[in-house]
């Protein structure tokens, strides 16, 4: 208890003191410098990856407080603070579902941060902008690291770069203010099941059905070649049209109509919320230790911010009879869980077509060690046919590891087959 109360006490002391010098040093105009600060001192060494419940993770919430407190936001957590408070049982991490008797896991206090800022209007209704700040910490769980030893997570991108989203929109119309209230969240347990916004949205701090939208930043640091996804297009009809007008940038907008995903976004969406998950999609790093500061695209993430901003001003003047919510496709997918052996390949989000395009594959594992290259397309995994990422996941839940079988890919329009080990 005393080694836990120093590294606090330490991580509160380091939280201060850049707190200051960031206050100093950021203006109000969304910047890459602002944007690559805060993820400089989220993905630091010292944070040691802000795995949920740890001091750490308290430093980092305690950071994202101090910066809504200065940036003139009302707290939104609980007891009159910015800070709301859930309990982690860690047996989630074995079995999802497990239940708070579960004792098989060690129970953590973990916490969201919620600021609101006021409108200027006399509206109820209210934009949600969110993300979570929670890594994976030393690797213990959901790493895809080849080694065996412990290591920091910093998780630059994942999701420090969110994080420094919400940060910048924050200050931005602090400076700027609309006249519909924004309500800004910084998610902890993402990373362990999306605990943190199934949380909020069961215990809501604002009344969710005056909710016109919920935008959310997960992996939003590495944009390449001007291209961003956004997901939750079908959520609402307005959303295609006001995405279009808002591209000012030119940037190379990939369009996803699911509404769900393996971010926050998804427990708004099963509360009828449009939603919308801002992404510059996977890469070699990912949930690696390898995840670092050096790779952020900072420009990219100003121009990501940029578009967010124009999204949200829109939005400010809409109602909501404007924004009706529409059931996306990919909504029946929600259950489906990966149980069976991995290929140890990077996926293509945005790949709509015919089978399961990859990206990349990582070294060493299964797919690299038979072949595969990133931009194949799966089409058959051990004489199942894969017409889509879910089908990829029922194949492999059908497999075990260690047991040989045959992979079937596109490659630049040729049928090839792989003779693979999982």
């Amino acid at each position: 208890m005393t080694k836990y109360l120093s590294i606090l006490l330490l991580a509160v002391v380091f939280v201060s003191c850049s707190s200051s010098e960031k206050e100093r040093s950021t203006t109000p105009e969304i910047s890459d410098q602002d944007v690559l600060l805060h993820i400089t001192f989220l993905a630091a060494d010292e944070m040691r990856g802000r795995e949920a419940g740890t001091a750490e993770e308290a430093a980092a919430a305690n950071y994202i407080a101090d910066l809504f407190r200065s940036y003139g936001l009302d707290p939104a957590g609980g007891e009159g603070t910015y800070f709301q408070e859930f309990t982690i049982n860690t047996a989630v991490l074995n079995n999802p579902h497990a239940s708070e008797s579960d004792t098989s896991g060690e129970k953590r206090l973990s916490k969201n941060v919620a600021g609101l800022l006021q409108g200027t209007g006399d509206s109820d209704e209210v934009i949600i902008v969110g993300a979570h700040y929670d890594h994976l910490g030393m690797g213990s769980f959901g790493s895809l690291s080849s080694s065996e030893e412990p290591r920091i997570h910093n998780g630059a991108d994942d999701n420090a770069s969110g994080t420094a989203g919400v940060l910048e929109l924050a200050e931005y119309f602090s400076a700027n203010r609309p006249e519909t209230d924004l309500l800004f969240l910084a998610f902890s347990g993402e990373e362990m099941g999306l605990l943190g916004s199934q949380y909020y949205v069961e215990n809501p701090t604002v009344e969710l059905e005056n909710a016109l939208a919920m935008i959310n930043m997960d992996m939003v640091g590495r944009m390449s070649n001007g291209r961003l996804m956004i997901f939750g297009v079908a959520t609402t009809d307005s959303w295609e049209s006001i995405l279009t007008e808002a591209n000012t940038d030119s940037l190379q907008l990939d369009l996803v109509p699911d509404g769900t995903g393996a971010s926050d976004h998804t427990s708004f969406y099963y509360q009828d919320i449009p939603v919308l998950h801002y992404f510059t999609d996977t890469h070699a790093d990912y949930h690696r230790p390898s995840d670092d500061t050096e790779w952020i695209n900072a420009e990219g993430q100003e121009q990501l911010l940029a578009h967010i901003k124009r999204v949200i001003e829109r939005l400010d003047e809409l109602e909501k009879e404007d924004m009706a919510f529409t059931e996306a496709p990919g909504e029946q997918q929600r259950n489906m869980t990966m149980d069976g052996p991995t290929l140890g390949v990077l996926p293509d989000y945005g790949y709509d077509g015919e089978g399961f395009r990859i990206t990349g594959v990582s070294v060493g594992r299964a797919a690299d060690n038979a072949g595969l290259q990133g931009g194949d397309i799966i089409i058959n995994i051990g004489g199942m046919d894969i017409a889509d990422i879910y089908k990829y996941m029922e194949a492999l839940n059908e497999l075990k590891a260690g047991q040989q079988t045959t992979v079937t890919v596109l490659r630049d329009g040729e049928e090839l087959s792989f003779d693979l080990q999982l």
